[in-house]
């Protein structure tokens, strides 16, 4: 772009109006070269192809019987499509307000902002429910190509150049190594990966004063599809403007209009987005801190060796983004072509992101000032942006000479050498680095050349450098993400697909269910982290960057196992705590098969019912805070929420495989895995109770497996604590006790665990049957809950005195009224939601209002009218110029 047009791009529509306009001219004849059109369909057709290509390879779902749903994804994201799936289909317990269904009721807006607001998420609605799998598959497949799509657009958008290359490169963006790596199961993220681009086209409309209502829209509509990589995405673009101010070099005037310009659109956009993105960051402020790593700089040699193709690792950064997108962004600093602002100013930046990325205050930055859980560098597909955006500059100035091609080789090399220093990269790496580089330089090479110089061939060498660049970008992204796709389920937890185990506890959950009567309960051996929204129910399974810190305080204190830093709470198979969270039926599923964690032949689906009371209660005592209540036996916690003494904690006694008293911690009695030679005898505990009383088992930190010794039916209790994965066991039922009035507990540890203090404890089921008839008897006679699930009304017995309580967690957000009186903020006993009676009033109503929703509202009110007003000026400005 030549500097005149230029300068006429970044003036002001002020400046470029103010004279009649002259008659239109005739209309040219259509250019026959390919646009910008046919470049991003040509990024997008190597993307898909790449995509299902890699897949194939590696013989992953859907076209293979390896599954691709590993970690969050099967744990988080496709249980909350299918949720979505659900609403849009008119099914389901709750709706936009309160999910029903997850953590004994919770917030869902801050789900749904966080997970579900892109547009592409809408698509479940067309597949079946069974199909739930393919479906997501396919939205990921989709995302990525207009990513690449949305990269070409803005490459040529950028400088003119071949189309071509600018659909190789777009494709070369959209299968970074953060994309296969991190962004292909991350699916919300990939939003992030398709604003990038299309932030950085909103701040081009900025510099010529273009499109200021569709930049506006483009900013809030990113905003809103994903918050998070959206942030990070607008510091990029913020960064590219300032990059492309400084190298047009306008006028102070024209420039700080730009700016202006630019602050006022993303100022608009941010506004419009503010009613989801208000409840998100609320939503975060109340959710359980959850588990943090301290954040260390990757070594230069694994930096270097994420960008060759086929590495993966989980904690580095994945910036491959292709040989050719490499070797020309290398030879940009070389390219004397290329004006010596633009080599220093592109180098620079990319040079100066990816420092930032390595230093702990500008990587916090990065992201929004908290760390990460889970993989730490989520900001990386920026790096991969300025990459391609360098080497699209390197290219749109012309052919390389040997001098740029050879210092860009020179430096290829040095990098594969200090990356071969590197253990990610594996000896399978070379053939397929060798081949791309080999390729690449023999493409650039053949850009470099006219027809002339190769007269026996009939096709120009830019044909071949085309076809290529383009095989070795599919040869080498292909292998990139079939070996990434192998080494993440090798690394990572991983999930069947839909099939007859969901499909039968799903049929089982829909027979029984009878909410907002009672709650179905999914199970204890759960198939991923969030069954409720994946096969039905209600229950406590609840998994969620939202899991509300009130929630996981409560249920920790009940006895509940969880994993992620209780952000995923798991199902617990207790009665007590059944009848407290009015859990009347309950799925007994064979643990999945898939997990290969614990086998056990010839067990079968069940369902239990259960005698509880209704979801509202009334209550004698006071509203009480958890925080105050709760001590450190879960089983007294259990009592305090049900309101009378139903546990025997019995004197235990505990022995290691040698018959000895185990060492003590602060935790309680450390026991091992037995040395060979203990003569095959098993760690016991042995205590006395009443015959006929349920024995549980509380250890959250011991890891085996625990079983009731003499009784042939008892269950096996499985405890899943892991330091690693920041898990906790669950309490289990070991059955109940003997004749004799004496049990004993055979241990099987995994690894070093603690048996804390008054790790049994035993139920006496008619103290309990007693307890619910009276909670039956106190009860809510009805109990309704709207469609958009936000507001619950119950009816009492007339008099009713003392305190109703919700069986649902007093998370932020909710009021309470009894009869026709004003609502209030809603009271805590014990966790639960709490309303104060006066006896006169039979009727209690709470309403969920999310939090910020309010704030949020008045913010994106204030935004629509500030684009209303800058569309009517827009007109006004027009009007006065045209006749």
């Amino acid at each position: 772009m030549s500097g005149t047009a230029h300068e006429d791009e970044l003036r002001t529509a002020d400046e470029r109006v103010g004279t009649r306009p002259p008659l239109p001219a005739p209309r040219p004849p259509a250019d026959p070269r390919p646009g910008p059109g046919q470049a991003a369909l040509l990024a997008a057709a190597i993307t898909v192809f790449v995509l299902c290509a890699a897949d194939a390879v590696a013989r992953s779902y859907p076209f293979g019987p390896r599954t691709r749903t590993v970690n969050d994804l099967g744990n988080q994201y496709i249980p909350f499509h299918a949720h979505l799936w659900d609403l849009l289909h008119g099914r389901g317990s709750g709706g936009l307000l309160v999910n029903w269904q997850s953590g004994f009721g919770t917030s869902f807006l801050p789900d749904l902002g966080t997970y579900l607001t892109s547009p592409f998420a809408l698509l479940v609605v067309v597949f079946p429910r069974d199909r739930i799998d393919l479906a997501v598959y396919v939205v990921t497949v989709l995302k990525i190509a207009c990513a690449a799509a949305a990269m070409t657009w803005l490459l040529l958008r950028l400088r003119p150049g071949r189309w071509w290359a600018a659909g190789l490169l777009g494709a070369s963006y959209a299968l970074c190594g953060w994309t296969v790596a991190a962004g292909s199961y991350n699916l919300m993220w990939l939003d992030g990966l398709i604003a990038l681009p299309l932030l950085c086209l909103v701040g081009e409309w900025t510099l010529s004063g273009r499109r200021p209502l569709l930049g506006v829209l483009v900013v809030a509509a990113v905003w809103i599809a994903n918050f998070y990589t959206a942030y990070m995405a607008t510091l990029a673009a913020g960064l590219v403007l300032l990059v492309r101010l400084s190298l047009a070099g306008p006028p102070r005037r024209r420039a700080l209009a730009a700016l202006g310009r630019a602050v006022l659109t993303f100022a608009l956009g941010l506004g419009l987005a503010a009613p989801l993105v208000a409840v998100v960051y609320f939503g975060s402020a109340h959710a359980s801190p959850g588990r943090f790593t301290r954040f260390a700089p990757v070594g230069a040699e694994d930096l270097l060796a994420r960008l060759l193709p086929t590495t993966y690792s989980f904690g580095s950064p994945g910036i491959f983004v292709g040989t050719t997108a490499l070797l020309l962004a290398l030879a940009l600093p070389f390219h004397r072509a290329a004006p010596r602002r633009v080599r220093a100013g592109w180098t620079l930046l990319v040079v100066a992101v990816i420092l930032s990325m390595q230093w702990h205050p500008t990587h916090l930055l990065w992201h929004a000032f908290a760390a990460p859980q889970g993989s730490p560098y989520r900001q990386t597909f920026v790096v991969c942006a300025l990459l391609v955006i360098a080497a699209w500059h390197t290219l749109s100035y012309g052919p390389l000479d040997r001098r740029a091609l050879g210092a860009a080789a020179g430096l290829l090399a040095l990098i594969a050498a200090v990356a071969s220093r590197s253990h990610l990269v594996r000896l399978f790496a070379w053939p397929v680095f060798l081949v791309a580089a080999a390729g690449a330089l023999a493409g650039l090479t053949l850009l470099s050349l006219r027809r002339g110089r190769l007269p026996r061939l009939r096709v120009a060498p830019a044909a071949l450098a085309a076809v290529l660049l383009i095989g070795v970008q599919l040869g080498e992204a292909a292998a990139t993400d079939a070996v990434t796709t192998r080494a993440r389920f090798l690394a990572m937890d991983d999930y069947a697909p839909w099939g007859d185990r969901q499909q039968r506890q799903a049929d089982a959950i829909a027979e029984a269910d009878g909410w907002p009567r009672y709650r179905t309960d999914p199970g204890r051996e759960q198939t991923v982290g969030n069954d409720p929204l994946l096969v039905g129910g209600e229950g406590a399974q609840y998994y969620s960057s939202h899991t509300s810190a009130v929630f996981s305080s409560t249920l920790s204190a009940l006895g509940y196992g969880w994993t992620s830093g209780a952000r995923s709470l798991q199902s617990l198979d207790n009665a007590v705590t059944d009848v407290v969270f009015s859990v009347g039926a309950r799925v007994h599923s064979p643990p999945d098969p898939h997990q290969n964690w614990f086998r056990q032949d010839g067990q079968e689906l069940t369902v239990t019912r259960r005698d509880v009371p209704p979801l509202v209660t009334v209550r004698r005592s006071a509203p009480a805070s958890s925080l105050e209540s709760f001590g450190p036996s879960p089983y007294r916690n259990q009592e305090l929420l049900l309101g009378t003494r139903v546990y025997t904690l019995p004197h235990l006694t505990v022995r290691n495989a040698a018959g000895k008293q185990p060492p003590r911690n602060h935790e309680g009695l450390l026991i091992g895995v037995p040395r060979h030679g203990t003569g095959g005898q098993a760690p016991t505990i042995t205590a006395r109770c009443r015959a006929g009383d349920e024995v549980y088992l509380w250890a959250p930190h011991f890891a085996g497996t625990a079983r009731l010794d003499g009784a042939a039916d008892a269950p096996t209790g499985r405890f899943r604590y892991n330091p690693a994965r920041a898990q906790s066991a669950a309490m289990q039922p070991l059955g109940t006790v003997p004749a004799s009035g004496r049990l004993t507990i055979e241990l099987a540890p995994d690894r070093l665990g603690v048996v804390p203090d008054r790790a049994v404890g035993c139920l006496d089921t008619a103290r309990l049957r007693d307890a619910v008839r009276q909670l039956k008897a106190t009860g809510a006679t009805e109990v309704t809950v709207s469609g958009s699930g936000g507001t619950i009304r119950a009816e009492l017995p007339a008099g009713s005195t003392g305190t109703a309580v919700v069986a649902a967690p007093r998370i932020a957000g909710w009021r309470c009224a009894t009869g026709d009186g004003p609502e209030a903020p809603a009271g805590e006993y014990h966790g639960l939601i709490a309303v104060p009676l006066d006896g006169g009033s039979t009727e209690v109503t709470c309403a969920f209002h999310p939090p910020g929703l309010k704030l949020g509202t008045t913010v994106g009110g204030g935004a629509l009218v500030g684009l209303l007003g800058l569309g009517v000026g827009r007109a006004v400005r027009r009007r006065r110029i045209l006749p």
